[in-house]
């Protein structure tokens, strides 16, 4: 059995039409996030820690955002090609948990559709939980949203 976590933080977008995506659930109503993929926060956390508890390296190790190529790409394509270098490795993934951190927007209402989405994708069940800096930070000043993944892995 091995541990991995995972982290990542993305500022919101000035591109009005940029769609937020989190735990690969489209959140309406706010602007999406600034980044070289879809900027999905949880799901890069999430893929960050399978890739550490692997030995893997980390995200932007396989997935570089001065690859033009992958401009643009999905979290969920993603998370999909680093479970298949997790699998190559010789590893599954028992288990997981993610922290939103954000101050906006309010996500009670979205994480048991993130949950479901990423546990889907895994095979296994990932957890979704929120919470705020309390106004503390760039955070807290609603400047972007971060998240925090831990994950199991076993040997297959």
């Amino acid at each position: 059995m091995r541990i991995g976590q995972g982290i990542d933080v993305h500022s919101f977008s000035s591109d009005p039409d940029r769609v937020l995506l989190i735990g690969l659930v489209e959140i309406p109503g706010t602007p999406g996030l600034a980044g070289h993929s879809d900027a999905d926060v949880a799901t890069h956390a999430l893929c960050d820690a399978l890739l550490g508890a692997a030995n893997l390296g980390d995200l932007g190790r396989h997935f570089p955002d001065t690859d033009a190529s992958i401009a643009g790409v999905s979290s969920k394509s993603l998370l999909e090609q680093t479970l298949k270098l997790v699998s190559d490795a010789g590893y599954r993934c028992t288990s997981g948990d993610i922290t939103i951190i954000a101050q906006r927007p309010k996500l009670a209402s979205f994480m048991p559709s993130m949950s479901e989405a990423l546990s889907k994708v895994v095979g296994t069940i990932i957890s979704v939980k929120a919470t705020t800096t309390e106004g503390l930070g760039a955070i807290g000043r609603a400047e972007g949203i971060a998240a925090s993944a831990v994950v199991l892995i076993e040997e297959k």
